[in-house]
């Protein structure tokens, strides 16, 4: 019977062709394009497929000839005959003619696109820290889309929107390295989406702006990042209004940032200083007082902040600056990038976290002269969150300041329950386990220390 119910070795079961074809198309939108016109190799069942797969994903190889890969896109669009066009990406590395992209985003624009991502350099990526070749206009069109939810676009793009127009499905939207013509069309961009709730935008510091305001009501995520690689170093503000903001990130050059509102709702935040790059030695020598001060402006907006991961950078902070007066009531969880520059900043917000639950130290190697170590402060029984049960220190090397910080936390928190040390030289795992172990409150049984 055995026998009977065992099939034949060489049988192969095809289960996947005989699923319904619109789930066939939702597998097959997890593809790229290329990938997905493969499959009609498979059997003539697969054959007709990719077309009504409702995602084109088309990437320029640049190791063909663009005039060929320009014939292939007009090709796919012709054959593509899906009624909805959920998502669109064109990623584009060669010399062409503005028409030919011009044709190929309102056709998608023509489908009813919702996700739509462009990545366009026209003369290539010479791997520079900024792109400064051919730039591509969009059309026209592209300002009228009543369809888009999510709108990516990235590299040698430049935007002019017309006097009057409007995004008014647009809820995600990502610019990085975009040209704005002219410098107010940021905020201009802005005013034409109503229900944006998601924003993302790196710039490179080529992009001519210097003021410019982010100002959205239903606003709940904005992540920044600014990065400055020119010596003359211009200066920016950036005036934000989203009093329903949630999330706030922001990494790279930080100049002078203002919030008009309480941020009531913030959630989380996630900060990475990092002062100008390739020149950041001897500009913060000249600017230290007066950038720690703008560190510290922006620590204190984000007051609200339940999660707060923090890198205030190596020598940006080293003028000292105040949290005071403001309080981080809410903090419970604090992920912080520590060197030797900055553990001033990490001392100022255990000070104001009375809520503190969980606080974990990423340790950062840098070869900076200038040393502020922790120092223990003065008997304070306020002073360290009594329901602190998590400690973490990552990159831990066993200095004293660090072995002080450490000793600290486990004989202070009194609610403590495990402080777990990752150790940078793990053939000192032995002598730290060993000297930390001697600490009061580790031979308790409420207290579990880890070393790895």
């Amino acid at each position: 019977m055995a026998n009977s119910l065992s099939l034949d070795e060489d049988t192969v079961v095809d289960r996947i062709s005989n699923l319904p074809s619109s789930l066939i198309c939702h597998i097959l939108s997890f593809l790229n394009t290329k990938e997905a016109i493969a499959t009609s190799i498979l059997s003539s069942r697969w054959k007709p497929l990719w077309i009504l797969v409702p995602t084109l994903d088309l990437q320029d190889d640049c190791r063909q000839e663009p005039i060929s890969f320009t014939h292939i896109v007009y090709r796919v669009l012709a054959l593509h005959i899906a009624p909805l066009l959920r998502n669109f990406s064109l990623a584009w590395y060669s010399p062409c003619n503005s028409f030919h992209l011009d044709a190929w985003i309102h056709t998608a624009l023509a489908r009813n696109v919702e996700h739509l991502r462009l990545e366009i350099y026209l003369n290539g990526q010479d791997g520079t820290e900024f792109y400064n070749g051919r730039r591509f206009e969009l059309p026209r069109s592209f300002y009228f889309c009543r369809t888009v939810v999510v709108l990516e676009l990235t590299g040698g793009i430049v935007l002019d929107p017309p006097p009057s127009f409007q995004f008014p499905s647009l809820k995600i939207m990502s610019l990085c390295e975009i040209l704005y013509r002219p410098h107010y069309t940021f905020s201009m961009l802005l005013c034409g989406c109503p229900v944006l709730e998601d924003l993302s935008v790196t710039r490179d510091g080529t992009d001519g702006m210097i003021n410019f305001t982010v100002s959205l009501p239903t606003l709940k995520r904005l992540s920044i990042e600014f990065y400055t690689y020119e010596r003359d170093l211009p200066d920016y503000k950036l005036e934000i209004y989203a009093p329903a903001l949630e999330y706030f990130g922001f990494r790279g050059d930080l100049r002078n940032v203002v919030f008009l509102k309480k941020l009531a709702n913030l959630v989380e935040a996630h900060v990475e200083v990092r002062a100008v790059e390739f020149l950041q030695e001897d500009w913060v020598r000249e600017y230290e007082i007066y950038y720690g001060d703008r560190v510290f402006k922006l620590v204190r907006a984000l007051n609200n902040a339940k999660f707060f991961s923090l890198y205030p950078g190596d020598k940006e902070c080293i003028g000292f600056g105040s949290i005071f007066p403001s309080r981080f009531q809410k903090l419970a969880r604090l992920n912080f990038k520590v060197n030797k520059s900055n553990w001033h900043v990490l001392q100022a917000l255990l000070v104001v976290a009375p809520d503190l639950e969980v606080l974990v130290l990423d340790k950062h190697f840098h070869f900076n002269e200038d040393e502020l170590c922790w120092t223990e402060p003065s008997d304070d029984p306020g002073y360290l969150s009594s329901r602190l049960t998590t400690f973490k220190f990552n990159g831990f090397e066993g200095l004293e300041h660090e072995m002080e910080f450490v000793k600290y936390i486990i004989n202070e928190a009194r609610s403590l329950k495990t402080v777990t040390i990752n150790v940078f030289d793990k053939q000192s795992k032995g002598s730290i386990l060993e000297e930390l172990s001697m600490f009061s409150r580790i031979n308790s049984t409420t207290c579990l220390l880890t070393v790895e």
